[in-house]
């Protein structure tokens, strides 16, 4: 490949002349150019001006391409032929942004940057046309297939014995209208005390067929040994974890209960219920715990008949951690853990807004759990550890608990 001497020794005269020139621009242009010329001659059969019997059509002018790299805008010089067509190897038919660049703005968007601030930020890598609002969806349609993998993947490698469940909502077009759509999360507790996304949806989150489908692929996907799922009393939820989720537990979020109870009661006396429902996981043992919820329900009874009722309605699922190893208590008794990837999504798709569609939620919203599902497997500790792990199985009310335990009870009682 021989570049055009011309226009070497023209950037050559620019540059010994000083002033305001791009050489790695420029440079690239030219490299890019020779190269396109080469493949024409090749396809042509004879390069510029030359006569061969090999020659199988003719130049015929050319036509203009931008193409926007990382070193700027490029203008490129596409030949045209008498007789058939050609495009070259090194472009791609109605791109104009190289792979490169298309990484940045993929990034850039799953990072919660706005299609306008993206706009700046390719004009400051020196893609002076800039990029459009329908340009940053199409490039970040390439995300598909990443996202495709990573809610396919399977699961069947081990066991998980927590399963968190908790939804985020967002704002998205259903048959030209704008309605709140729920992005349900599924985080997972691995038998070794790891975590790890397990998947997301979107859909109608009362819809205890949505809540049914949704578990049943985590389940076609391989989910094993769940024992117990932590989660908000979603309508629907508690049926699609029997008829799924056979013989697991659930625990209904002490966080969602509270905010439940209280609206239930005058705000001058909040404070005071509040604190005494929260005596009932501040006991040190299961049997402890479950007599707490009947004294609770008893002091309340009289004031508060309405938070009594719901209390006693409430007992088992409320206090469903109480079957489990009291080192993982804290962890168990609501979907807290979940509260920093849900903040997460939300910075993410503010930025947004609204979406186009339910396929656009899905797919901001799975690259954001993929990148904390890789933070997961590299940290430095796992979420429970390992020996506490060990300790699953059913505990008695008088069960005498191993040195591990009784730690973490002591921790408890310190805190």
């Amino acid at each position: 490949m021989a570049l055009d001497q011309s226009a070497l020794c023209e950037l050559l005269d620019a540059l010994r002349a000083g002033g305001d020139l791009d050489v790695v621009r420029e440079a690239l242009a030219l490299v890019l150019q020779a190269l396109i010329e080469a493949e024409a001659a090749e396809v042509i059969g004879a390069g510029r001006y030359e006569r061969t019997a090999s020659r199988t059509t003719h130049r015929n002018g050319s036509r203009a391409r931008l193409l926007s790299t990382k070193a700027g805008d490029v203008e490129l010089k596409i030949p045209k032929l008498r007789e058939g067509s050609f495009f070259p190897a090194l472009l791609e038919p109605r791109r104009r942004i190289d792979r490169a660049l298309l990484a940045v703005v993929m990034e850039a968007y799953v990072h919660g940057t706005s299609t306008r601030k993206v706009d700046d930020l390719v004009k400051a890598l020196g893609v002076d046309a800039g990029i459009s609002k329908s340009e940053v969806s199409r490039i970040c349609g390439e995300l598909d297939g990443e996202v495709a993998v990573f809610r396919s993947r399977p699961l069947g490698h081990t066991s998980f014995p927590y399963v968190f469940l908790d939804a985020t909502y967002v704002k998205a077009r259903v048959d030209s209208r704008v309605v709140s759509r729920a992005v349900v999360l599924a985080t997972g507790v691995t038998a070794d005390g790891g975590r790890e996304v397990l998947g997301c949806e979107v859909g109608d989150s009362e819809d205890g067929a949505f809540w049914t489908a949704f578990l049943r692929s985590l389940k076609a996907r391989g989910l094993t040994g769940v024992q117990l799922v932590i989660s908000d009393a979603h309508t629907g939820l508690k049926q699609a974890i029997a008829a799924v989720l056979a013989g697991a537990c659930w625990q209904r979020c002490r966080v969602h209960f509270l905010r439940n109870a209280l609206a239930r009661v005058p705000k001058a006396s909040a404070e005071m219920v509040a604190v005494t429902i929260r005596t009932i996981f501040a006991q040190l043992t299961p049997a402890e715990v479950a007599d707490q919820v009947d004294k609770v329900a008893a002091t309340l009874k009289h004031r508060f008949p309405a938070v009594a009722t719901l209390l006693v309605e409430a007992k088992e699922d409320l206090t469903a951690f109480r079957h489990f190893p009291i080192a993982h208590w804290r962890k168990l008794w609501s979907t807290n853990p979940l509260e920093r990837l849900n903040k997460e999504l939300k910075r993410r798709t503010n930025v947004v807004g609204i979406f186009p569609d339910d396929a656009a939620v899905t797919r901001l919203a799975t690259a954001v759990l993929i990148e904390a599902h890789d933070e997961w497997q590299i940290a430095d500790r796992r979420y429970l550890s390992e020996g506490s792990m060990a300790l699953l199985g059913p505990i008695s009310d008088d069960a005498v608990q191993p040195k591990e335990v009784k730690r973490a009870t002591a921790e408890l009682v310190a805190t």
